[in-house]
């Protein structure tokens, strides 16, 4: 058997959502914040799913409940 286990698939989803006002502002806001902490411009596009996937990660109930049923 092979050392490395298979990759996950990484085909990018695209989603389409529609947000408030003033979460575009929060987000925007963010990506302002993003740049002057880091010194480099990202667009809010691209710092949504970072966004997302910090936001899961960091829910230790949603945890703890995706590792009692067995999901990836």
């Amino acid at each position: 058997m092979i050392r490395l286990p298979k990759l996950p698939d990484k085909t990018p989803i695209k989603l389409a959502i529609t947000i408030m006002p003033d979460l575009d502002e929060k987000l925007r806001a963010y990506a302002s914040f993003y740049k002057d902490f880091y010194g480099n411009e990202e667009s809010v596009s691209s710092l949504v799913p970072a966004i997302l996937e910090a936001f899961l990660e960091g829910d230790r109930e949603f945890s703890r409940r995706r590792k009692k049923s067995g999901a990836k």
